[in-house]
């Protein structure tokens, strides 16, 4: 038997969609107002789900208060109220969308939960628009 565990958690993180060797005209042309110079920011929301077989003596697929912290630690700390093209290395030269910031939280977490379970990362850009990516 698997069973999913699901973990929200929120940053608040500003970025600028852009690629550095096109000029403003043509950024402005493909990413719209997200190509703001100045940046703009989002509430994000984000779902973690770890699915695995939950261990018999606790009854747990993954304590949640541990993934909390896991959470807290490795995305909270490093992207809440940060400008994320500027204070966060990843995306020194990785465009900041949603799908590859889901792409980063998933890169830093895999390692940090049990090799046999699996991992999805759900994050809201907005209430309307979010991505998933489990790792393929």
């Amino acid at each position: 038997m698997r069973i999913t565990v699901h973990r929200k958690a929120h940053f608040n993180a500003a970025h600028r969609l852009f690629r550095k060797d096109w000029d403003d005209e043509r950024n402005l042309e493909v990413f719209g107002k997200c190509s703001n110079p100045n940046y703009h920011g989002h509430n994000y929301e984000l779902i973690v789900s770890v699915t695995g077989e939950p261990n018999p003596e606790t009854g747990f697929v993954m304590d949640l208060k541990i993934l909390k912290e896991l959470i807290y630690h490795e995305v909270e700390e490093s992207f809440d109220h940060k400008n994320l093209n500027i204070e966060v290395a990843e995306f020194q030269d990785l465009n900041p969308t949603a799908e590859n910031i889901a792409v980063v939280i998933w890169k830093k977490l895999r390692p940090e939960i049990l090799e046999d379970h699996d991992l999805e990362v759900t994050l809201y850009e907005t209430p309307r628009n979010f991505v998933s990516y489990k790792g393929e």
